[in-house]
């Protein structure tokens, strides 16, 4: 199909495109990466985009350099210098403003030179372990500490992916990229700004949220621990643990099988179930009454005794729990992660993800918005920022969670590492910044070289560094970078910026790049931050031309303004990550993102005119 045979300008249909484009980033229902690459194929079917250029996006310096800063921030965590940070930052002692000052401090610097949403994953777990040794409110740490590792992002090319697309898209234009400090300047102000807002003042605008810090809490899992006893009656018997389940159709995990005194972990239990075996296993009341009816078997504590009425029953069943011992017993390994937002297990359920086939695991217990789901296992589909209890061998569960797109909150060991690949790593890391500094190479170039060497002398296994390659951000920016040019060559950033350029006309120059950074954060709220760069990107260059002033400061503008998502929890991956485990709800964020995000247009805007002045 081409543009003559629709009868519509250009412009009129990168519109139609976009808006359907951002429509569904704004909806959810659909991944941003599909999203993304339904908008390409759209676009290239529409005649906006040729089709010898429809995947060139994905060669692109912008998409390379992102995967490279990926794969090298992945060696950073392998290497053990977070790990040495963190255990400084766990010192600090119980006053509340020093443990944010220390985390957020921390991601700041660490999100300068690592991406930063590895940044905010890397600390995640040492917030947690803070929060519990302290008895502090983790929603009191996990939303400051997100913030701060956007606010960290702006200070150097790598540090976020709109950095790295603005860059690319002035060597486009101009033909001379920014380097890898050109953004300090002005993003080193503003993140030392916000960190004093925050700790400051910040903090106290951010809901407390009580029960959140024990794992032990949010499941409330000794409530659920049952132990079911198989008679010679029961239809389990001569059963092996998947056939029951199969039996049930219902994924209740069996944690532990005791015979003769002896416990087994329950996912290396293969034999048939015996009369006198026991169950330990995860159940309410109502599960109760389904293994009861259909597989025979009784709770413990209810075999003691003559009452059998549901009421019994069910008082039973609770009395049996406190029979036995916590949940971290002999041979059970559990560990709490959260859901990422690029996560296969997203909308799928444990049916579907094969989650004991196929990783290992068991589905214990699931919590979304800091309370404890209690309708059956097998139902859940599960959603960005679900906080999970499962349980595996250790190997499996460390192996499995980078493929599930989890991240581990509660035991993670902390350790120092090898100093050997601590060293090795930092060396490498320096050679590409001064090859960036002083032009040798690109930074593409020098930060791929950077992941080759780390990969080749084995200070990150190569199934790992592909493992930290964010495969959807990797294909959104792929796809929406044709997509963000065919807005320009169509003439629609033109008309944009056109219609800007009218509303501004009796103000001066300033009222308009206020105007260019409340349009892109706003944006960058609802959408991906990579993808709010990518399309506000055409637009300040067309405003800068219109102006005929300097192009700099307004692909600044855009720059901070794209890594601004303070407002909403689904805006950037590192809000998304502390929405379960800090207990937020979709209105908390605005509480502390909108104070912020006025300090940082106050503090930015001057900034920025005064290290990249209009005049050309």
């Amino acid at each position: 199909m081409a543009i003559e045979d629709v009868g519509l300008a250009p412009s009129t249909l990168v519109f139609l495109v976009l808006g359907l484009t951002l429509a569904a980033f704004v909806w959810g229902r659909f991944r941003y990466d599909l999203v993304a690459l339904s908008a390409l194929l759209g676009s290239v079917m529409l005649g906006l985009v040729p089709a010898e250029d429809a995947f060139m996006g994905f060669g692109h310096p912008a998409v390379i350099t992102v995967a490279a800063v990926l794969v090298l921030s992945k060696g950073f965590e392998r290497s053990g210098l977070v790990d040495i940070i963190a255990d400084q930052i766990l010192k600090v002692g119980d006053r509340l403003i020093l443990q944010l000052l220390a985390l957020v401090g921390t991601v700041l610097v660490l999100s300068g030179i690592m991406n930063n949403v590895g940044a905010l994953a890397l600390l995640l777990p040492v917030a947690m372990r803070m929060a519990r040794e302290h008895d502090t409110s983790p929603s009191l740490l996990l939303m400051p500490l997100a913030f701060g590792s956007l606010l960290g992002g702006l200070m150097t090319l790598i540090g976020t992916p709109p950095n790295i697309i603005i860059s690319s898209y002035r060597g486009n234009v101009s033909g001379d990229t920014f380097s890898m400090f050109s953004f300090a300047p002005v993003g080193g102000v503003v993140a030392l700004a916000g960190l004093a807002f925050i700790v400051l003042v910040g903090w106290r605008l951010t809901p407390k949220r009580s029960g959140q810090a024990s794992a032990a809490d949010m499941f409330d899992t000794a409530n659920y621990l049952v132990e079911l006893k198989v008679n010679d009656e029961s239809k389990a018997k001569g059963l092996t643990l998947q056939q029951l389940r199969d039996e049930l159709e219902e994924s209740i995990p069996v944690l532990a099988v005791v015979r003769d005194d002896n416990r087994q972990a329950g996912y290396s239990f293969h034999g048939m179930l015996q009369a006198g075996d026991i169950l330990l296993l995860e159940a309410g009341p109502e599960e109760l009454k389904l293994l009861e009816d259909k597989a025979g078997l009784s709770a413990v504590a209810e075999l003691e005794g003559d009452d059998e009425d549901e009421e019994a029953r069910d008082l039973a069943a609770e009395e049996a729990s406190d029979s036995h011992p916590p949940v971290d017993t002999e041979g059970l390994q559990l560990v709490e992660v959260v859901v990422r937002n690029d996560s296969m297990m997203i909308n799928r359920s444990v049916r579907q993800l094969r989650l004991n086939h196929q990783f290992g695991l068991h589905l214990v217990a699931v919590a979304r918005d800091g309370a404890r789901l209690k309708q059956r296992l097998r139902d859940i589909r599960f959603q960005t920022g679900d906080i999970l209890l499962l349980q595996g061998e250790e190997n499996e569960i460390a192996e499995s969670l980078p493929a599930l797109g989890c991240l581990p909150l509660a035991n993670r060991n902390l350790s120092l590492g090898q100093p050997r690949k601590l060293l090795l790593s930092m060396a490498i890391f320096a050679a590409a910044i001064v090859a960036m500094l002083l032009d040798v190479l690109p930074a593409a170039v020098a930060l791929s070289s950077a992941a080759l060497v780390s990969l080749l002398i084995g200070v990150l296994p190569l199934r790992e560094g592909y493992q930290a390659i964010d495969g959807p951000v990797i294909v959104l920016l792929g796809a929406m970078i044709p997509v963000g040019e065919a807005l320009e060559t169509s003439g629609g950033a033109g008309l944009i910026a056109q219609a800007l350029l009218q509303w501004g006309a009796d103000w001066p120059v300033v009222v308009t790049l206020v105007g260019l950074f409340i349009l892109s954060m706003l944006l960058s709220n609802v959408i991906n931050n990579a993808a709010a760069a990518l399309l506000m990107a055409p637009i300040a260059v067309s405003l800068a031309r219109g102006f005929e002033v300097s192009l700099d400061p307004f692909l600044m503008v855009v720059a901070v303004s794209a890594s601004c998502a303070f407002l909403t929890p689904i805006g950037h991956q590192s809000n998304t990550l502390v929405l379960g485990p800090g207990g937020y709800r979709f209105g908390d964020y605005w509480k502390l993102g909108l104070p912020l995000s006025v300090i940082v247009l106050l503090v930015s805007i001057p900034m920025i005119l005064w290290v990249w002045p209009l005049s050309t």
